[in-house]
This record gives C-alpha cells, structure tokens and sequence, in this order.
C-alpha cells in the first residue's frame, strides 16, 4: 500500500521522506534509564544539543510509563510539563508531548506544541476528543484499552487497526502509527518483542508512517543481559534493521549515534 505522509510543523515524516529522529527528553526521574532525565532548567540546552547532534524533533514527557515505576498524580505530571515547555517557548523546535491525560494536554497547549504522543492509541475517549480537538497531529500507540495490552503480532495488527478507526471517527488525518513494542503490561515477553521487530515491515500495511520506538527498552537488555545504560549497541544494531523494514521515524535517547545510523541507511538506501 502507498504510504501516507505525515507532516508535523513542516516536517515531512514518511512517503519518500528520509528516516526522521526523534531525541527523547524526559522530566520525570523515575525513568527507567537514567540518562535520559533532564531537570528543570537543562531542558532548553539539552534540546538544543539533540538537535546539533541531528534530531528532527523532541519528544518531551514528565511520566515514566515504564513497568514498575513510582507512580506520579496527573497535577504533577502537568506542573513538571509546564516548566518543562516554557523552556521551549519561542525557539521554533519541533515538540510532541507524550502524555495521556486531558488535563496534561491542556496545560501543554498553552505552549508552543506541535503533536501529541498517546501511548493509550485514543483509547480513551474524553483524551481522544482533547486531542481530536487540538488539531495536532498524533503518534498513536497500538492499544485495545490500555497502553500495549494487545499481546503478539496478531493482536497487535487488530490495535493498530482500531487506532486507524479511532483516528478516522475523530477526523484526525495526521498521525503515526507506533505498534507499541516493549513490556507494557505483565503479560507480554520479551519474545513477544522480538516477534513484532522480526515482522515489522507488516505494519505499513495500513499505509501511514510507523515508529520505532525501542531505545534501549528491556527485551533488548534481555537477550544480552546489560542494563539500560549498557545497551546502546543492541538498541543501534535493531534500529539499523527496523528502518530498513520501513520505520518511518526512530525515536532515541542517543540522538547523535542513531544520526550517524540514519545517515549511513539513508546513504546506502539512495545508492
């Protein structure tokens, strides 16, 4: 199927555009790897930094979604946010906000945003119609109700299809698809991980541009038996193999390697 495009303040993702990357920012010190948390007050250099070392864009978040992580309250969350995004105003940079909460999302929108990343997939309606009416565009994780609660290629397809229905019943016609690898729920394995990377060129068959979103995440640290901060080989040598599988845009902790990544794939992707 002929891909969609995307485009998310200019910038052009998927169809014949290059493989973009995302440079994670993270607000939240309960993140599960540490070196991706930035305090108030470093936001804006490091933003800066990430995209001299060549991201596209920064995706920012105040939560830990990870397995396990010390829970926080949606005010927190926004008041971490805020701080965060006036940091940001006026610099022209690219932003998605990763957040679930409507109440989040109303704070971010009054700052200088330009998508939203819903690892729920508009599962939940009330957020969904904030985001619908926002008029940003999205990157939606595959989700049946909760974040990743759809388990295995098959199921992962049949969310990744109810997000296409979602976006369409809301009007919202910008959006990625991010078929949510990773252990979001208990019930999913590493195996379950490496079935979606092994398979991941099946998810353009919706014909929108897809995420890969595996920097350094835990079925990586499985197979080789490192800690998040040991595992940016692995996380390289998947994301080499993932955009030549169609990704249409990676999303990284380590921007300035994953850069040097993508441009040699871009290199010998025109050759």
């Amino acid at each position: 199927m002929l891909q969609r495009h995307c485009t998310v303040n200019r910038l052009r993702i998927g169809g014949d555009a290059p493989v973009r990357l995302m440079g994670i920012i993270n607000c939240s010190p309960e993140s599960f790897y540490r070196g991706s948390y930035t305090p108030t007050g470093g936001i804006h250099d490091r933003a800066v930094a990430m995209l001299d070392e060549g991201a596209d864009m920064i995706d920012l978040g105040a939560r830990s979604t990870a397995p396990g992580s010390h829970p926080i309250t949606v005010a927190e969350e926004a008041a971490r946010v805020d701080a965060a995004l006036s940091e940001l105003d006026g610099t022209g940079i690219t932003l998605s906000v990763d957040t679930r909460y409507a109440e989040v999302l109303e704070v971010c929108l009054r700052h200088d945003i330009h998508a939203v990343n819903d690892i729920s997939g508009l599962a939940d309606e009330r957020y969904a119609r904030a985001v619908a009416d926002s008029g940003l565009p999205v990157f939606a994780m595959a989700s049946f109700h909760e974040p990743g609660d759809a388990t295995g290629l098959a199921a992962t397809l049949s969310a990744l299809e109810a997000v296409v229905t979602r976006c369409a019943r809301l009007g919202i016609e910008e959006y990625v698809l991010d078929p949510a690898v990773g252990r979001w729920i208990p019930e999913r394995t590493s195996d379950d991980d490496w079935e979606l990377c092994r398979n991941f060129g099946s998810f353009s068959a919706f014909g929108r541009p897809v995420l890969a979103a595996i920097s350094r995440k835990s079925f990586i640290g499985d197979l080789l038996g490192r800690d998040p901060e040991e595992r940016l080989a692995g996380t390289l040598a998947l994301t080499m193999v993932l955009a030549g599988e169609g990704a249409a845009v990676v999303r990284s902790h380590d921007v300035r390697e994953t850069a040097d990544l993508l441009r040699v794939h871009e290199k010998t992707r025109r050759a």
